[in-house]
């Protein structure tokens, strides 16, 4: 490693190591498949708040903030006001149905309610979007490593993967619940150690900060227009809503922290404690990119060594001088928002605390991506082998298959991890593809949970319905000049809003349908 200091290396070795004895510790517990996925209902309610909170603070919050508020204004932190809703209504409606049922996976009732389509079809939904969920997170967190070590993030990305799928195989849910109350506490502390050395780096300080993010609009919280063909707050507000409902209220990464607690009661705490401690964690992320960007306003040196080196991963190796100059001066901040913070880490913080802040970052990355394949294995287990193929299975050979599905789930998310190399916005990438996969699943849950009378025949069709507008929504950009007519008007981030209401209200309506013709074959069988 050319650029890190062995001190920084010590400390992200050592940290790393104690990520492999707690999977070790807990391994010693895990004989068998409830252990493995509930943890037997005995984890504290403040300890699954925070392993929640610490899930959502991924390394998309951890790198993709910043780098979205540098190059853009604080709409990220709209995502995070719509939280509170969310929990809401979760907490209401989805905590108790789940604890009810006591079904550890999140689809299991979509058979019960519409038939075994339903629930392959949310889980099929639910593993793509923790595909794309893993591989944002394994190529945020290579893109600063490579810029501190100077590895490439292929093998970055794979020496990460089997590390995380070491203790998650090794430590089950369990494991990755109390490691997660550990790394929440990490980040956190990283992200204010960042803050302070950001402040005491840019002369004039706090004060300077606040007087360039105001003159370039850096606090704004987007536009107010009621236009949805941009990023507008209200945009970004219907979308924070309608992806936290789905993780609230039915992301298996969630429903199975439930399942672990001791009570309902606990289960909705854990909910609150995370909206309490993620909207604050949320802004500070903003603030950070704010004063990111105060920073290299007042460093420009540093802002052209940035900019070329964005330019060149998209040109030629045998690029000119001239030519990356020419490449460079075409980019906006937003062009390069994400590699402020690992250019930021090597110029400025001091050897020892970048170990400090990597091993922060690691941990935003292993706490959602350890999770993300304990809740992947568990669904495919459940939903898909022991549903089509194999029910009759013992505890012995669920674990064992559990095990097996884990380490198939991590290396399907390092696999998308190196294929998401040379995306311009982490965290745009990840906002694009959860809001394309989660739309349908969201939408067919609510049908079948509010719509008490629509029947299979009526899901099957709006399911196909909302799927077409979905494929519409992601795809229509490709459709030629002369068809651009026929092109999708809104923002990406309006396909899960659109997705969603498509299905649920295609659902309704096609059930009054029903029940209205009902109604009068039975009239003119009577007037007969």
């Amino acid at each position: 490693m050319k650029n890190l200091p062995t001190l920084d290396l010590a400390v992200i070795v050592v940290y790393l190591g104690a990520m492999l004895l707690v999977g070790w510790y807990f391994s010693r517990k895990n004989k068998n498949a409830e252990q493995f996925t509930k943890a037997s209902g005995q984890i504290p309610g403040w300890a699954i708040g925070i392993s929640i909170y610490a899930t959502f603070l991924s390394s998309n919050t951890f790198l993709g903030v910043p780098g979205k508020t540098f190059g853009g204004n604080w709409s990220a932190f709209v995502f995070s006001i719509s939280m509170p809703l969310a929990a809401w209504v979760a907490s209401k409606y989805f905590v108790p149905f789940y604890r009810s049922t006591g079904q550890i996976s999140a689809y299991t009732h979509l058979e019960h309610r519409f038939g075994a389509w339903a629930r392959t079809y949310a889980v099929v939904c639910f593993l793509l979007t923790q595909l794309a969920r893993m591989g944002s997170i394994f190529f945020g967190v290579a893109l600063t490593l490579q810029a501190l070590t100077g590895f490439s993030m292929k093998m970055i990305i794979i020496s990460m993967g089997i590390c995380i799928i070491i203790y998650t195989v090794l430590g089950g849910i369990e494991a990755v619940i109390w490691t997660e109350v550990g790394q929440g506490i990490v980040k956190t502390l990283g992200a204010f150690l960042i803050i302070y050395i950001i402040v005491t780096n840019v002369p004039g300080g706090i004060g300077k900060i606040t007087a360039i993010g105001l003159h370039d609009s850096k606090f704004s919280l987007g536009s107010f227009a009621l236009s949805f063909k941009e990023p507008t707050f209200w945009v970004v507000l219907l979308y924070g809503f309608f992806i936290n409902l789905n993780n609230f209220g039915m992301d298996q990464n969630y429903v199975q922290r439930y399942h672990t607690a001791s009570s309902s009661r606990q289960a909705v705490k854990s909910i609150w404690l995370c909206v309490v401690l993620y909207l604050p964690a949320s802004l500070l992320f903003c603030v950070i990119g704010s004063g990111l960007y105060a920073f290299y306003q007042v460093h420009p040196e540093l802002t052209e060594a940035i900019r070329q080196q964005a330019a060149t991963e998209h040109l030629p190796t045998n690029a000119t001088t001239a030519q990356i100059a020419q490449a460079a001066a075409q980019l906006t901040p937003a062009d390069y928002g994400d590699k402020v913070m690992p250019n930021f880490m090597v110029s400025k913080i001091p050897a020892g605390l970048v170990g400090l802040i990597v091993s922060a970052i690691l941990s935003a990355a292993m706490s959602t991506i350890s999770s993300g394949m304990n809740a992947s294995a568990t669904v495919f287990s459940v939903d898909i082998y022991k549903r089509y193929f194999k029910p009759d299975m013992n505890d012995k050979q669920t674990l064992w298959l559990l095990h097996t599905a884990t380490v198939v789930a991590g290396i399907a998310g390092l696999i998308a991890g190196i294929a998401m190399i040379g995306v311009k916005s982490v965290l745009d990438m990840w906002w694009q593809l959860s809001g394309i996969f989660a739309g349908g699943m969201l939408g067919l849950f609510l049908l079948g949970m509010i719509s008490r009378q629509t029947r299979n025949r009526e899901a099957i069709l709006a399911v196909v319905i909302g799927i077409l507008v979905i494929l519409w929504m992601t795809l229509s950009d490709l459709l030629p000049q002369e068809y651009a007519m026929l092109r999708n008007p809104l923002h990406q981030n309006m396909i899960i809003v659109v997705g969603t209401l498509t299905i649920f209200l295609a659902g309704v309506i096609l059930t009054k349908l029903r029940q209205k013709n009902k109604s009068e074959v039975q009239l003119t069988s009577k007037t007969v």
